[in-house]
């Protein structure tokens, strides 16, 4: 019951918001992981709920949650008032922050940090970020993308991020090699990591490195498949149902290179316990 005034007034702030995320920036192609984010942070928060209760049991709470909660309103009302997305949603992240810490102590907080993490790859980051990353981004994705299929053969050129392949050209958007898509890549990574719950640091921060070059190599093979469907099938078929088809692509490979790339990792961790055990 303590909880739900603290839910109530949540929903009187942010419902206003989220209705304007879903009808404006969460619909389009480069921002529709939002939900998607939002959605797997509530759900650890959940599933993380009574392992904060048992470590709060018993534990004092902590004032240093009214800075954070006094910072998140004020940044709440900037961002609101003058329409800084970066401002208004990321005081979500804050304003929990605040919650535990008042609610539950440090221990709480420590339960849910990685819930708290992860809701930072639904905050929209400026737009001038977001372009001076995404053109760089652009450019080295249909750069390899042309060299590998031309290397096997496909009649394909390029001028800057515009692909053409035989009579067709593609234009590389921002939705299939942007800094968005990067950014869901990695927070399915940093998922994927936080699920398996590896015991070896070595392995974690090699495959949280890894993520990265992982995430190009999907974008990579995405625009490769929309560039082979539109070759084989026509304009039509690259635009339509086969372009949704190929963000599908792009996420199911982005996860089977992360398993791979654990496996790998894992039998080399395997290798060097056995090596470490042997010499002692």
């Amino acid at each position: 019951m303590l909880w739900l005034p603290i839910i109530a007034g949540m929903l009187v702030l942010y419902v206003p918001s989220l209705m304007d995320l879903f009808g404006g920036i969460w619909a389009t192609d480069e921002q529709m992981h939002g939900p998607i984010v939002l959605g797997i942070a509530c759900w650890l928060i959940y599933r993380n709920w009574g392992a904060m209760e048992q470590a709060s049991a018993g534990r004092p709470v902590s004032a240093w949650g009214w800075p954070f909660v006094v910072f998140a309103l004020l940044l709440y009302a900037v961002g609101r008032s003058q329409d800084i997305l970066i401002f208004e949603i990321g005081s979500v992240i804050w304003l929990l922050i605040g919650l535990c810490l008042l609610r539950r102590g440090v221990a709480a907080l420590k339960a849910q940090w990685f819930a708290l993490f992860f809701m930072l790859f639904m905050v929209p980051l400026p737009g001038q970020v977001v372009d001076l990353v995404t053109l760089p981004m652009k450019m080295a994705v249909s750069y390899v993308a042309e060299v590998v299929l031309y290397s096997v053969g496909y009649p394909i050129g390029r001028n800057g991020v515009i692909l053409q392949i035989g009579q067709y050209m593609l234009l590389v958007a921002d939705a299939c090699a942007g800094l968005h898509t990067l950014l869901t890549l990695e927070a399915l990574g940093l998922l994927y990591l936080n699920l398996v719950r590896r015991d070896s640091l070595v392995r974690n921060v090699g495959l949280a490195i890894l993520i990265v070059p992982i995430s190009f190599t999907a974008n990579v093979i995405r625009v490769m498949v929309l560039s082979l469907i539109t070759y084989h099938f026509g304009d039509e078929a690259g635009q339509g149902f086969l372009h949704g088809f190929a963000g599908m692509v792009l996420f199911l490979s982005a996860l089977l290179l992360i398993i791979a790339f654990d496996t790998v990792l894992q039998t080399f961790e395997h290798l060097r316990q056995r090596r470490t055990g042997l010499a002692a």
